[in-house]
Parts: structure tokens; C-alpha cells; sequence
């Protein structure tokens, strides 16, 4: 179950933030972090899921605002040039953001990740 938040800022954009279970195989643990925390800007919370679900997290959903996006969050998704951003949800601050390609470049394998249409 993932757990998250929205802002709205002063353009009329939405800023989400959800903290969800690792992609990878089932039971498989990318480099001993169990849970990822991931923001995405977008002109509102539909199409701000949408994104995420179209990057090949297919189940996810917003129930609430539990756990709004934080300032750092925010400032740091509305100066990446692609919008969506991840990082380990433990709260390390030393972790720098990385672009949600990278997410599945960590070792996201099995029926998670995106499919590359080749058949093994």
C-alpha cells in the first residue's frame, strides 16, 4: 500500500509525492531499501498518476494527504527538467534525487519493470 501526499502551488500545478514499495522481482529488495519515495509535478493529481503508472508502476493510487510533499520535495522536483524524481524513503539526506529511469536501472527486474518486449 502506498502513502503520499499533493501540493498545490501558485501556478495551478499539483506536486505528488508517494512513498512505495520498491520495483523489482516479487520478495527481491533493490540494494537493501525496501521503500522508494517518489515525486512527480503535473497540472493535476490524475495526470500526476497517470505519469507514474505510464513509467510501469502500474498500482498506484492516492487515498488522502498523509504524507504531503516536503519543501526540499518541492523545490527539487520543480528544478528537474523532467518532473519526476525518486529516492530511498529512509530520510538519508546525503541521497541526491535521481530521474525515475534510474529506478529501474537499480535493479528493478522481473514482472515490476518495464517490458522490453523481448521474449527470454
Amino acid at each position: 500500500m502506498s502513502s503520499g501526499g499533493y501540493s498545490k502551488q501558485p501556478d495551478g500545478s499539483m506536486v505528488v509525492a508517494l512513498t512505495l514499495a520498491a520495483p523489482g522481482a516479487p520478495g527481491a529488495v533493490r540494494a537493501g531499501a525496501a521503500t522508494v519515495r517518489v515525486v512527480v509535478r503535473s497540472v493535476n493529481r490524475s495526470r500526476a498518476l497517470t505519469r507514474l503508472r505510464n513509467t510501469g508502476l502500474r498500482g498506484v493510487y492516492l487515498r488522502g494527504n498523509t504524507e504531503p510533499p516536503t519543501p526540499d520535495e518541492i523545490t527539487a522536483v520543480l528544478h528537474h527538467p523532467d518532473g519526476l524524481i525518486w529516492r530511498d524513503a529512509r530520510g538519508d539526506a546525503a541521497e541526491l534525487w535521481h530521474p525515475i529511469r534510474a529506478l529501474w536501472e537499480h535493479g528493478a527486474t522481473g514482472p515490476a519493470g518495464p517490458s522490453t518486449g523481448r521474449a527470454a
